[in-house]
């Protein structure tokens, strides 16, 4: 398997419910108007708290400095897992299962914290900037590790050193169905209107808006963490997609600005819904955009079903 350092380097932000008002020309813009940005890398996910934007270095140059916008400080590096060819896949597991034993469970161990980005057709792990030389020496023998340079993929050597056990997490389970799939960026002008409707006016987030799935398979969305969870612990990731991998359940998991949540099939989901639908959006264009984020940082709560038992009795995940 080779492991491919794509050459962005992101910025994690968040943007307030009510303060997104105040970037809709820049947001446009980075969505619909390719052709006149800079920007390789971008992402958006709504969710009830927050819209989280994740994006380069050209695109972060679109949003202008707001109390509305909360940026989070470090420069996070996109890595991107490409099968060879040579490596069996007995497996039919897609997205964060696939790479939660060979990538996730490492990194964890290696307390390097990762923000996650699952799409349609391929998952993006995030690790800080500060990092890179722990991620590499960590996964080394697994992969060949390559870092992509002005248009070009250059085999990586080794340097430096190592980082420390994951705090369990309380998770929540809306009731949301999600459908997931993938949109050519050529076709984006002609759902451009609703697309528009439903980032800015989600107040009328309809229930069966943009898609179906042709499939006819629907996801449900772990919410995971009962506070915000930050950017530095690291485990998390790792505890929900590693029980999922050991019974070859297949997930999406999508990182955001205040929590992480994860998409598992609809027929996984065992437990009682106790909990309201909330809106939840991710937009993640497959030439030049994307959407999510990995945290660390949890709390044990009495009240809620601790993460590792959630884990067994159910699973499931959230974005499309």
């Amino acid at each position: 398997m080779d492991l491919h350092i794509l050459d962005h380097k992101l910025r994690v932000t968040s943007i307030s419910k009510n303060g997104l008002v105040n970037f809709t020309h820049p947001l446009i813009k980075l969505i619909f108007l390719r052709n006149r940005t800079r920007c390789k890398f971008f992402s958006l996910t709504e969710t009830p708290e927050n819209y989280t934007v994740v994006l380069d270095e050209e695109g972060f140059k679109e949003l202008e400095p707001s109390e509305h916008l909360k940026v989070e400080g470090s420069i996070w590096l996109p890595l991107n897992v490409v099968s060879n060819g040579n490596a069996s896949s007995s497996s039919q597991a897609v997205g964060v299962t696939k790479i939660a034993k060979s990538v996730i469970a490492p990194l964890a161990q290696q307390h390097v914290s990762v923000f996650m980005l699952s799409t349609y057709q391929t998952d993006f792990i995030l690790v800080k900037e500060k990092d890179l030389s722990v991620v590499i020496r960590t996964l080394e023998e697994e992969f060949n590790i390559y870092r992509e340079f002005e248009g070009e993929s250059v085999p990586v050597s080794v340097f430096v050193p190592a980082a420390l056990q994951p705090t369990v997490h309380p998770v929540l389970i809306p009731q949301n169905q999600f459908c997931v799939m993938s949109l050519d960026p050529e076709t984006l002008p002609s759902i451009a209107t609703t697309l528009i409707d439903v980032l800015f006016y989600s107040s009328r987030f309809p229930a069966d808006l943009l898609f179906t799935s042709s499939s006819g398979e629907l996801w449900r969305m772990v919410r995971i963490g009962g506070q915000p969870l930050g950017f530095d612990e690291c485990g998390i990731v790792a505890q929900i997609s590693q029980p999922l991998a050991d019974s070859d359940i297949s997930a999406y998991y999508i990182s955001t600005f205040s929590f992480d949540h994860a998409l598992v099939s609809y027929l996984f989901i065992v437990i009682n819904d106790r909990y309201s639908c909330q809106p939840c959006f991710s937009l993640m264009p497959t030439s030049g955009f994307h959407s999510h984020q990995n945290h660390t940082q949890c709390h044990n709560s009495d009240s809620k079903m601790p993460l590792q038992q959630t884990v067994a009795s159910l699973l499931c995940a959230l974005v499309w």
